[in-house]
């Protein structure tokens, strides 16, 4: 690698691009959490059963799916400032619109609205990290940026029930909604793609072909594998509180306090977790592993759990176990794809990871309401996780010095990116 890619690497604007990335990111898990707490607020205003609450998440995950598979070939295209940024502000304007539906059926349709736009800014914040951060720091910046998501948790569930107790569920709509537009407009004016990173081996910008991708075997393993852990994580987020009220007796707020821990810890152990991997030399695939097995046996832990101080011991643990992977798993992504297609291929593969969201929701309702066990209801969650092991264990890792095809190309682009820059 060159010394000016070398300076670059180390150019603070880095951290503007990874702050950015990971406040649009964090929005955009608010809007997605807000529905756990909500839900049950939401089910009896608007007259929907407890199983049927599940179709209102399976709509956002069915937008939010398809927003992956073709949000991440736009970045790749558009670049990641102009995508990251449009999309959060269409969300947000949908988070408000859902606040002011009086009717089931046009809800499911904005929470789909909300999910399709909402999907776009995860593929653009991994292209603009993985074009601002070269390969051996990108454990420690991908485990920054993936804090989003249970930092999403813990927002929602430590003001969502509070905000509906004194003003109603529409209200966190309103509110959240109105923050994810003012973080698109902040975005908009402050970011800006690296330039070659969206450009072909020619210099020219233009559609990026993703033949290579289509014979990726390892990539589409990667995507497998997060399609279990994904089972587990968010059939959590959206299932818990409901579960804790029904199965178990617990309030509401005391249901938003547990996953709220849940929540925290992952946000403080993310980074860590991909600081480890980085001083390891960026292998992470073992790791990973380690990381879902600990998922299933907490899981299995907390779904043995009928009190509120069982929960409350279990909750920091799963929520360390029930988040970590998924840096590891970013962070593998440009190493598998290479940088010029980094955008589709976090896409594609969080595309596949979102199915399992999109799927658990109504199963794990109707697993509930059918055995009414709590433990049942838990165990369905774990099997994804274990699912997850035998496709990981199946992945090829390549060394994050950059000695694969892949990563070679990575780092040529960065330093092209790096003279774009200095320029």
């Amino acid at each position: 690698m060159s010394h000016t890619t070398t300076d670059t690497a180390r150019s603070p604007y880095r951290w503007v691009v990874l702050a950015l990335c990971w406040a649009a990111f964090t929005m955009t898990a608010v809007d997605r959490s807000t529905w756990g707490p909500a839900s049950v607020s939401v089910g009896e205003n608007l007259g929907v059963s407890l199983a049927g609450l599940g179709v209102f998440a399976t709509g956002y995950y069915i937008g939010y799916v398809i927003s992956n598979a073709f949000g991440g070939f736009l970045t790749d295209w558009l670049g990641g400032r102009m995508i990251l940024s449009c999309s959060l502000f269409i969300a947000g304007g949908f988070m408000i619109l859902f606040g002011e539906t009086e009717s089931a059926t046009v809800g499911i349709a904005f929470q789909a609205g909300i999910g399709i736009f909402a999907g776009c800014d995860y593929a653009a914040g991994v292209k603009l990290i993985s074009q601002w951060f070269v390969p051996k720091d990108r454990g420690l910046a991908m485990g920054v940026f993936m804090t989003a998501t249970s930092l999403g948790t813990v927002i929602a569930n430590a003001i969502v029930p509070s905000l509906i107790a004194s003003s109603g569920w529409r209200t966190s709509y309103h509110v959240f909604g109105i923050a994810s537009m003012v973080v698109a407009v902040l975005c908009f004016v402050l970011l800006r793609n690296s330039g070659d990173g969206n450009r072909d081996a020619g210099g020219e910008r233009g559609l990026p072909s993703l033949r290579p991708l289509l014979h990726n075997r390892d990539l589409l393993l990667l995507g497998l594998a997060g399609f279990g852990a994904m089972w587990g994580t968010y059939g959590f987020i959206t299932w818990s509180n409901a579960l804790m009220v029904k199965g178990s007796g617990i309030s509401p707020i005391e249901a938003g306090g547990v996953t709220a821990i849940f929540g925290f810890t992952a946000v403080l152990a993310k980074p860590v977790i991909g600081i480890v991997s980085d001083f390891f030399g960026g292998r992470r695939k073992a790791l990973t592993i380690v990381v879902l097995a600990a998922f299933v046996c907490t899981l299995l832990i907390f779904g043995s759990g009928s009190s509120l101080t069982a929960f409350l011991w279990t909750a920091p643990f799963l929520g360390i176990a029930a988040y970590v992977y998924s840096p590891l798993m970013v962070a593998m992504i440009p190493q598998l794809s290479g940088l010029r297609l980094a955008g589709s291929a976090a896409g594609a593969t969080n595309a596949f990871w979102q199915l399992g969201s999109t799927v658990v929701p109504v199963v794990l309702g109707a697993v509930f309401q059918a055995s009414d066990s709590f433990f049942v209801a838990f165990a369905t969650l774990a099997a994804g996780p274990l699912v997850a092991i035998l496709f990981l264990l199946g992945v090829r890792e390549s060394k994050a010095s950059g000695t694969g095809p892949a990563e070679a190309d990575a780092e040529g682009t960065e330093d092209n990116a790096t003279q774009q820059v200095s320029r």
